[in-house]
């Protein structure tokens, strides 16, 4: 069994995607609401997050251009100078993007 992936086919795809996100996250309240929150289970889910933007940001630092890798640079940098995320991602995409027009 196929499916088009153009036209009505395409629909089904972004629709089964969006049903799959939905359950996933409801679950995870869910479950989570069974969990007592302890010290340990914040520290837990506060690593996650950090280990989660590092897997996302690896490939792009391996297989990606320079201009990706000097976005990643001037983020980290200016995040370590500003301790403010949105200049500082702000800051990584003007990077890129000069890099790339020039």
């Amino acid at each position: 069994m196929t499916i088009e992936t153009t036209g009505f086919g395409a629909l089904i795809i972004i629709l089964v995607m969006a049903a799959v996100t939905l359950v996933t996250r409801w679950g995870g309240v869910y479950v989570m609401s069974f969990v007592p929150i302890s010290y340990r289970i914040r520290q837990f889910i506060s690593a996650m997050s950090g280990s989660v933007l590092v897997a996302l940001l690896t490939p792009l630092a391996i297989n990606g251009d320079n201009g990706a890798r000097l976005a990643l640079l001037t983020t980290a940098i200016s995040m370590l100078l500003l301790k403010k995320p949105l200049p500082s991602i702000a800051l990584g995409i003007l990077a890129a993007a000069l890099y790339r027009q020039i």
